[in-house]
């Protein structure tokens, strides 16, 4: 803590005076103070990538900026300069596999008549942004996927809330990489059989006395439940799959 607000004040110094290339140049020469923070950012997500909820598919483990931190990039391509303020500041940092991170790049628009935070007036929280954050449980909660592997925006959201979904899924390519939504697609067919089993195992249950039964419903209740828990690769889309049975029996299982 004590080198990054050590970084952030030479940083500060030297963009007080114009150098920005001089700053950007000490924030490249230091970017081993994040890469130092990517097995701890994997261990908070059980070694999945933040965006894209797989281990390996998405090619291999950045430390991501949420926030640019040299320039910002809106919708058609404009610059701005970036949260350079931010760039040894670990709660900006997301573990994001490189397919995704090196297309978004410096990508990080505002909706039209947003607060845009500063250095001398930070208000990062104030912010009407487009791109989902991973962290945000009000931003992943915008996210649902069909049974093709492909994220859509949850039904009866706002327009706006519609176009952050869309706008980062195009930017993180989470559907344009194949391996990934097929990987998705996978998850659903699996948890789909299982359900069907579910169902099957309970109805031979309705009557009681039927011990093969009982085990084949423990046993698919436990597969289930590995498929949906939070550390589990896709887990978001068994999930959803779950929930969207509108069964309560089968939403309990939900971790």
């Amino acid at each position: 803590m004590a080198k990054s607000r050590k970084l952030i004040d030479e940083l500060a110094a030297l963009d007080a005076v114009g150098k920005r290339g001089e700053r950007n140049a000490l924030i490249d020469a230091n970017s081993a103070h994040w890469g130092i923070l990517k097995e701890w950012l994997l261990a908070l997500s059980a070694g999945k990538c933040w965006f894209s909820e797989v281990r390996e598919l998405y090619s291999h483990y950045d430390v991501e900026h949420f926030r640019p931190k040299k320039e910002a990039r809106t919708l058609d391509g404009s610059k701005r300069d970036g949260y350079w303020w931010l760039a040894f500041d670990y709660m900006n940092f997301r573990a994001c596999g490189n397919v995704g991170n090196r297309k978004k790049g410096g990508w990080f628009p505002l909706k039209d008549g947003s607060l845009c935070s500063t250095y001398d007036e930070p208000c990062e929280e104030s912010e009407t942004r487009y791109l989902i954050d991973p962290i945000d449980d009000d931003d992943v909660g915008l996210i649902a996927f069909d049974e093709e592997g492909k994220i859509i925006p949850v039904p009866d959201i706002s327009l706006w809330e519609q176009e952050r979904v869309t706008e980062t899924v195009k930017r993180l390519k989470l559907n344009e990489h194949v391996a990934l939504a097929e990987a998705r697609r996978k998850v659903w067919q699996k948890l789909d059989l299982l359900i069907e089993d579910f169902q099957a195992a309970k109805y031979r249950c309705r009557t009681g006395n039927n011990p093969a039964a009982k085990a084949k419903l423990t046993e698919v209740r436990g597969r289930i439940r590995e498929m949906t828990n939070p550390t589990a690769e896709l887990s978001s889309v068994a999930r959803w799959c779950l929930l969207l049975r509108n069964d309560p029996q089968l939403s309990r299982m939900v971790t």
